[in-house]
C-alpha cells in the first residue's frame, strides 16, 4: 500500500485489495475524516474501482465521495521526452 501523505492512497501496480484495505484502515484504524485516492494514466480506472469497492462493499453507509478532481501533468517518459499524463483525485469523507 503506497501512501503519499498521511491520508492519501496512490494507486499503482500493487494488488487491488491492498488499496481497498488501505482506505478501510485509514478510516477505521487511523480515524481519518477524509482519504484521497490518487492515480495517474493507466491506473485511473483502477483508482475508480478501488474507491467504489471501499464505498459500496466495505464502508457502505459510512463514507461518501466528497469531490473528484481531474487534471494532467507533464512527466518524462523512458526516452526523456516530456509527455502529458492524466491524473485523478477522489476525495472520500466520513458521513
Amino acid at each position: 500500500m503506497a501512501l503519499e501523505q498521511d491520508n492519501s492512497i496512490f494507486v499503482g501496480d500493487k494488488p487491488f485489495m491492498n488499496y481497498v484495505t488501505g482506505i478501510v484502515m485509514q478510516f477505521t484504524t487511523h480515524n481519518q475524516e477524509e482519504v484521497i485516492v490518487k492515480a495517474r494514466g493507466k491506473h485511473i480506472s483502477r483508482a475508480v474501482d478501488v474507491a467504489e469497492m471501499a464505498l459500496k462493499r466495505f464502508l457502505e453507509g459510512k463514507i461518501a465521495i466528497k469531490d473528484i478532481s481531474i487534471d494532467s501533468e507533464e512527466v518524462k517518459n523512458r526516452e526523456g521526452k516530456l509527455v502529458r499524463v492524466s491524473t485523478i483525485e477522489i476525495s472520500l469523507s466520513r458521513l
